[in-house]
């Protein structure tokens, strides 16, 4: 049959074939049932049914189900298409667009408008496309051109809106975007007008206040947001006309804390300020398309120096660098799988060859401004004319592009879907081959997987001296730079152990765009950049790496700048392990290293991994601190550094397992009373300014609890006593202010508790709780020291001498700390009636147990069989035989037991035990404060703290410790079942007050 249609179907053009036939079969039967029902277009569509045995209606129809829509529904418009030529019917198509609808008023007419011309060129560019009518420049300028206009169209209907609501005036209603003072900037594709074939389009909006005539300038920012909202609506919300293109704002300064619409002068400070070179990378090809295009031209021209510096900048070269070693070349890798592959982000793809170009401009651009090109091809060009590639360089990457881009553009024609993956089956590669043409599916694969090499042996060679960030043994991409997720990089994060790719590359994309203060400099960013494949690394180790990571996140947020913090993760990568661990693992000092990083300096000393000193040399070094305090604010402020610092070391070590639980509490007792010691000192002197002092007189603090036993553990509280000797006669001290004794000790003992508990800017010391005085809360803070040998020698319970065994005088004068151990040990000298000592104690220790139940398996201080049982039987067996042998006395449970099994008072496998199973609870409690102790049984969000848990308590593993847990608890409790339930059972009730 002659061609009846010369000038769209050239004698070179040839339809690829239908890669479908079912599917081309069914087109063609629907295309001529619905030309019966008119008789003038029948004999169109049967000559064209027929035409080359329907070859062109089969090549639509069995490829694309998309455009078999599109010619289903645009019958008319693909006559005249034929008739008139590609050309001709495209140029008239922008004509009557812009006549019918550049002045409409009516929203939804201008929206199915748009949407209407858009299926139209859709299907135009396609036929065009297909059939090799227009190259690919062709192409991609006819949607560009499309996409322009739409803007235009769809900008003009917005600030008519804003005028009609009384918000903005404008001199011209029939091109209100002139001397608007609002323009919209097109990056990206259609920055290049070179747009892909269901592509976004990425947009910036900005305003210039001082051009906008308003009469509310007040709420210009606010309408400015609406009108880019409903220029959203126009272009992008789905209708039964479908949309028209979707718009992406994403690429505008600091997206998540901008609005839509950005003022010109905030946009600028924000780009000479804080713009990154991948920034610098977008804004290579963006140019104004709609609205207020002198505005625009202006923005683009202010921001020259920031795109192009005249000098190298060494800096943002090393930057570049940062994030092309990033990507770990696979220079002799393996081969490339076709099936699934990403032409766009992945190996050899099209953002490789954009990368190649954009980053050689860049670094050259300033200097060459041949190179300021927006077009990728032109961009090569110029590269190799400036001798900065190599022609066959140009050459090779060009070929490749144009190759990619029809791959591109036929994965997006077949369902109108923003894909730039290929099928991951056979049977999709083979018709995907088809729709471009290749008979045999094996060569399109070959031609593929040259054209993919090549580009990676090209983009391989840039910066090839640079040295990979990447591990040896490991090869990926870790990009984030840009708005979109690189598929090679949620890959990568994937193996490297995170569960949640997308949300860990947004955070970490976060960091690079500079929304925290720590990432805010380029110098920060640019060695983060470098350290990045080594940080997720180390957190992809963690048993939670994204938790950890996530904790992370909230510790660069509180940091009030990064580069100290990067350079010291890169200098000493030990010091990032540790800090993953704490973020995975240890809630507690995350938490506390968030309030605190300063304390990250003291990881790197020497003596970190170390145990503390004793008491007289920390209080030494205490000293020397606070002789450097102005007053006593600096002296809180210091001592709460100090005392942090090494609180937290201590913590490190428990949770990497360099200290067992058992031996931190003798260093944490230390620190503590070493601290208590120095801010009873500073309070006193401070105290004493206004008050003056008792030259003959003084305070004590007597420890209880774990303090007293040397047993404190990671968040202890502090049980302390406060004894005064009051002087000899009713004297006042000698300040200006005199006070009495009592109320001179009790407000100084009230100042020492505000100076250990009180918050200041450097946090807390210690939570300190004073109930066990005599007469508890009822009795002063301070008690005198006849008042408090009398009440032990009268009128103290049972469970008072309990406590009492294990009171320790741990800050006060010489003297009275000499007189307070000899009432103390007088008190224990007490000889005790045993069966009312074992009612006593097993009567209290139920009354405990109906308070404080200790239910859960972690409760292991009071559920039975914990520290609470063990320590009962230590400060019971005590009483009891104290004041025949004195020798077993001792303030620590573990220490007591073992002196009354060599005094032969306690059977040896049953001390064993109970030290065994003390030291045990030691161990996990002290590990667990550090930890978790909630949420436990989860062994996804708390394996890290599990693990910790088995190490702490030398098990296999966590479900071993719990066996491990739970077998200690049953031979603690039969022990304590043997020694104090079972004869306080036979014996009859007593009254608990022994006086």
């Amino acid at each position: 049959m002659t061609n009846p249609f010369p000038e769209f179907f050239k004698a070179e053009s040839q339809s690829p074939n239908p890669a479908r036939a079912d599917q081309a079969d069914m087109g063609t039967e629907q295309w001529l049932e619905g030309a019966k029902v008119e008789a003038e277009f029948e004999e169109f569509a049967t000559t064209l049914a027929n035409l080359d045995d329907g070859r062109f209606l089969k090549s639509v129809f069995g490829n694309s189900a998309f455009l078999t829509q599109c010619i289903l529904k645009e019958r008319h418009f693909l006559q005249q298409l034929l008739n008139d030529g590609a050309r001709l019917t495209y140029e008239s198509l922008l004509q009557a667009l812009e006549k019918d609808f550049g002045q409409e008023r009516n929203l939804e007419a201008v929206m199915a408008g748009l949407r209407n011309a858009k299926r139209r060129v859709a299907l135009l560019v396609a036929l065009a496309d297909i059939i090799g009518l227009w190259e690919l420049d062709q192409v991609t300028e006819a949607l560009s051109r499309f996409a322009a206009l739409a803007t235009v169209i769809a900008v003009r209907f917005a600030l008519r809106q804003s005028v009609k609501n009384g918000k903005i005036s404008i001199p011209d209603d029939e091109t209100p975007e002139r001397h608007s003072g609002y323009a919209i900037i097109a990056l990206g594709k259609l920055g290049a007008n070179e747009l892909n074939y269901s592509s976004d389009i990425d947009l910036i909006v900005i305003y210039d206040p001082d051009r906008i005539i308003s009469e509310l300038p007040e709420t210009l920012g606010p309408e400015m947001v609406r009108v880019t909202r409903l220029i959203i609506k126009l272009l992008d919300e789905r209708t039964q006309d479908g949309y028209v293109f979707r718009t992406d704002f994403r690429i505008r300064p600091d997206p998540g804390s901008t609005p839509l619409a950005i003022p010109l002068t905030s946009a600028i400070t924000y780009y000479e300020t804080m713009g990154q070179n991948w920034e610098r990378l977008a804004l290579i090809r963006a140019r104004p398309i709609a609205g207020d295009m002198e505005l625009g031209n202006e923005f683009l021209e202010q921001l020259r120096p920031f795109i192009w510096r005249k000098h190298l900048d060494f800096a943002a070269i090393q930057d570049i660098h940062s994030v092309k070693r990033q990507i770990t070349a696979f220079r002799g890798g393996g081969k490339i799988a076709i099936n699934g592959h990403n032409i766009k982000l992945g190996r050899g793809g099209i953002r490789e060859i954009e990368f190649y170009a954009q980053t050689l401009q860049l670094i050259w651009g300033g200097r060459t401004p041949e190179l300021r090109t927006r077009k990728l091809a032109t961009t090569l060009q110029a590269l190799a004319t400036e001798g900065r590639i190599s022609l066959e360089a140009a050459e090779d990457l060009l070929e490749a592009y144009q190759f990619l881009r029809k791959i591109e553009h036929r994965l997006q024609m077949v369902d109108d879907r923003q894909t730039h993956e290929l099928p991951k089956t056979d049977e999709g590669i083979d018709a995907i081959a088809v729709f471009l043409g290749f008979d045999d599916p094996t060569n399109f694969r070959t031609v593929l997987r040259k054209s993919l090499e090549t580009v990676e042996r090209h983009y391989a060679s840039l910066f090839e001296d640079s040295e990979s960030l990447g591990a040896a043994d490991r090869s990926g991409n870790l990009v984030f730079t840009g708005v979109e997720d690189d598929p090679d990089t949620l890959k990568s994060l994937r193996e490297l152990g995170f569960s949640d790719p997308k949300s860990i590359s947004e955070i970490v994309r976060n960091w690079h765009r500079g929304r925290y203060r720590a990432t805010r400099t380029e110098r920060a960013r640019q060695i983060l950049t470098e350290l990045m494949p080594h940080l997720l690394e180390t957190f992809g180790k963690r048993s939670h790496p994204d938790k950890a990571l996530i904790h992370f996140d909230g510790f660069l947020k509180s940091l009030p700048s990064g580069v100290q913090l990067f350079s010291l993760f890169a200098s000493h990568p030990p010091v990032l392990g540790i800090v993953a661990e704490i973020m995975g693992d240890a809630p507690t000092l995350a938490g506390w290293l968030a309030r605190n990083p300063s304390l990250l300096d003291h990881i790197l000393s020497q003596d970190f991994h170390d145990p503390l000193s004793s008491v007289n040399a920390l209080g030494n070094d205490l000293r020397e601190k606070l002789a450097l305090a102005r007053d006593f604010q600096d002296q809180l402020d210091f001592t709460r550094r100090w005392v942090n610092d090494r609180k937290f070391q201590i913590g490190v070590q428990l949770l990497l397992g360099s200290v067992k639980g058992r031996d931190s509490g003798p260093q944490l007792s230390n620190l503590a009373e070493c601290t208590v010691q120095e801010m009873l000192r500073c309070a006193a002197d401070e105290f004493s300014i206004a008050h003056g002092c008792f030259k003959e007189s003084g305070m004590a603090v007597v420890a209880f609890g774990k303090l007293g036993g040397r047993e404190l553990m990671y968040g202890s509280d502090l049980d302390l006593v406060f004894v005064y000797d009051p002087p000899p006669d009713d004297r006042t001290s000698d300040g200006d202010k005199p006070l009495g004794p009592n109320v001179f000790y009790m407000r100084l003992a009230q100042r020492l508790i505000t100076a250990l508990s009180a918050m200041t800017g450097e946090g807390g010391l210690y939570e300190v709780d004073t109930r066990l005085r005599p007469n508890g809360e009822k009795g002063p803070i301070a008690v005198n020291l006849v008042s408090f040998q009398r009440y032990y020698q009268d009128a103290a319970w049972t469970w008072e001498y309990m406590a009492l065994s294990r009171a320790r005088v741990i800050a006060g004068p010489e003297k009275l700390r000499m007189r307070l151990n000899e009432i103390i040990e007088d008190v224990h000298s007490r000889r005790w009636d045993r069966d009312t000592l074992v009612a006593d104690v097993a009567k209290m220790r139920g009354r405990m147990a109906e308070q404080y139940p200790g239910k859960s398996i972690w409760d292991i201080k009071h559920r039975r069989g914990g520290l609470v049982d063990g320590e009962f039987i230590a400060q019971y067996l005590q009483l009891l035989h104290g004041a025949d042998h004195p020798e077993i006395l001792s303030p620590t449970a573990i220490k007591a037991l073992d002196r009354l099994r060599k005094g032969g008072l306690l059977d040896t496998g049953i001390a064993h035990d109970l030290i065994e199973g003390l030291s045990f609870w030691y161990n996990v409690q002290s590990v667990l404060r550090v930890t978790a102790d909630h949420d436990l049984d989860d062994a996804a969000q708390n394996a890290g703290p599990r693990d910790a848990l088995a190490r702490a308590g030398e098990a296999k593993n966590f479900d071993h410790l719990q066996e491990k847990m739970d077998a200690v608890a049953k031979t603690i409790y039969a022990h304590f079942h043997t020694l104090i339930a079972k004869p306080a059972a036979s014996t009859e009730p007593t009254a608990e007050n022994l006086s």
